[in-house]
């Protein structure tokens, strides 16, 4: 699969649809599941809590792929994406209530790059704190 977007049709300043992401309690327990990170910070309130943290915190892991999906769903091929990092700015506090957290993302072609490639800038937040910063994806386009 190639990506759907031509590197001739997208401009610096292009904005990539903006994802809402929500993240609940059973969530982290999948999460934990599939990546075997089963640390306590992520089920446990109490243990959350005696090492400082505000509550049960989403997997840092789990936040960079929510807010990658952005990028892979705007360019339609996970594998256009061929660089990506981020700084963890705050942790995702999921409370344990019937609505959990959100992660909203928002992304913007921030660079033209060589070899039909872009840089987009990511926005990341939750409760209305950013939660990850220098967020940044390179992706080749079509």
């Amino acid at each position: 699969m190639t990506a759907k977007i031509s590197y001739a049709d997208v401009e610096v300043g292009t904005e990539l649809p903006a994802r809402t992401f929500p993240v609940t309690r059973a969530t982290l327990v999948q999460y934990a599941g599939a990546s075997g990170d089963f640390n306590p910070i992520h089920w446990n309130e109490r243990f959350a809590k005696e090492v400082g943290l505000p509550d049960v915190i989403a997997h840092g892991m789990f936040t960079m792929a929510e807010a990658i999906r952005v990028v892979t769903d705007w360019v339609g091929d996970p594998g256009a994406v061929v660089e990506y990092g981020v700084r963890f700015t705050r942790p995702v506090v999921v409370p344990d209530d019937d609505k959990g957290a959100v992660i909203e993302v928002s992304g913007k072609v921030a660079a033209k790059l060589d070899d039909n490639t872009v840089r987009v800038d990511l926005t990341a937040t939750s409760a209305g704190q950013k939660v990850l910063g220098a967020s940044r994806a390179v992706v080749r386009l079509a």
